[in-house]
């Protein structure tokens, strides 16, 4: 222990230097503590670079785990691996409104703790700091700023949109989905074949042959497919997550959108709009195999007798009168 002195009289609101036990007569003046705590300056000088040291380790640790993290997950934002050409392009434009959101965050979190610790209230203060009714300059930063933030990214997003949708591009594959409760039609209108969707009845049982009974729809690999979506009862909405892209389906109307596809696989796909008690059970598959596997999958269909095209007359709507010359060549 150092000794105590006339210089380590305290302030009984003192924390630094107040001691556990110590009993004050008054809290308007100081007492003295005798021989009870070291001056700050009397501490080992290895023991104030230890808080240092510990702060150091935690924080590389932290940037190790941060990197070792950035793996194929991370750099496509935890999105699903695209199976199309289009998907990287819906990737880096996800990265990138999350970049700017976050470097918005970053500023604002920044400039509030900055505020918090700078102008916090101290002991000397006014009950009231001093009001400042208004400043010009920083309230136009905030409003024009945020605006164009805003239209930037407006801007960006009508931009991929239209490039997402462009159907100027002619097709290899041309497919009529047709959405219906609760279940799919495949017509595919090149082939002349098609396949129809069957409700599951055993999926409320949970039966291991669900998957089994759903439609499959066979694309080939390295193809430009197009997708005619019309429904036959409510709203519904195509989706293959790993298609990066959805689109609504919606009575009287017909939508299209195209994709290349670019790898092979097994993909589960299902309907994203609510349309009824069973939606959750508008489920269907999608196979991307190659060229003669698909040829073979378009032989089978034509060898089962579904030859032919699932009409628009099954829907419960008509189309609407300049919706008829959207709908493909050889489709009814």
């Amino acid at each position: 222990m150092a000794g105590c002195g006339a210089a380590d009289t305290v302030s009984p609101l003192d924390p630094l230097k107040a001691v556990r036990g110590s009993i004050y007569p008054g809290m308007g003046r100081p007492t003295t503590v005798r021989c009870a705590v070291r001056r700050r300056n009397d501490w080992p000088q290895g023991s104030r670079r230890r808080p240092r040291a510990v702060v150091t380790v935690l924080v590389v640790l932290v940037a190790s785990v941060l990197v070792s993290g950035c793996g194929a997950t991370v750099q496509r934002g935890f999105m699903p691996e695209a199976i199309t050409t289009e998907g990287p392009q819906v990737i880096e434009f996800w990265n990138a409104t999350w970049i700017a959101a976050l470097a918005v965050g970053v500023l604002v979190w920044g400039l509030t703790l900055w505020c918090m610790v700078a102008y916090r209230r101290r002991s000397a203060d006014q009950p009231l700091p001093p009001q400042i009714r208004y400043n010009v300059p920083l309230e136009i930063l905030y409003t024009v700023v945020p605006l164009l933030m805003v239209a930037v990214l407006f801007g960006k997003t009508v931009e991929l949109q239209n490039e997402l949708l462009d159907t100027e591009d002619d097709p290899e594959v041309v497919v009529n989905v047709a959405g219906k409760m609760w279940s799919w039609d495949f017509n595919y209108v090149n082939e002349n074949v098609y396949i129809e969707g069957e409700q599951p009845a055993n999926m409320d049982e949970g039966g291991t042959g669900v998957v089994d009974e759903l439609p499959t729809l066979v694309l080939p690999v390295d193809t430009r497919v197009e997708f005619v979506l019309t429904s036959r009862d409510v709203i519904h909405s195509f989706w293959v997550p790993q298609f990066l892209k959805k689109l609504d389906m919606v009575p009287g109307r017909v939508n299209t959108f195209q994709v290349v596809t670019s790898e092979e696989g097994t993909f589960q796909g299902k309907c994203a709009e609510l349309c009824g008690a069973y939606h959750s059970q508008m489920l269907f598959q999608v196979e991307v195999v190659s060229q003669s596997e698909y040829q073979q999958a378009i032989a089978d269909l034509e060898a089962a007798g579904n030859t032919g095209q699932l009409g628009e007359d099954l829907n419960r709507y008509p189309l609407q009168i300049d919706q008829d010359e959207k709908l493909p060549e050889g489709s009814n």
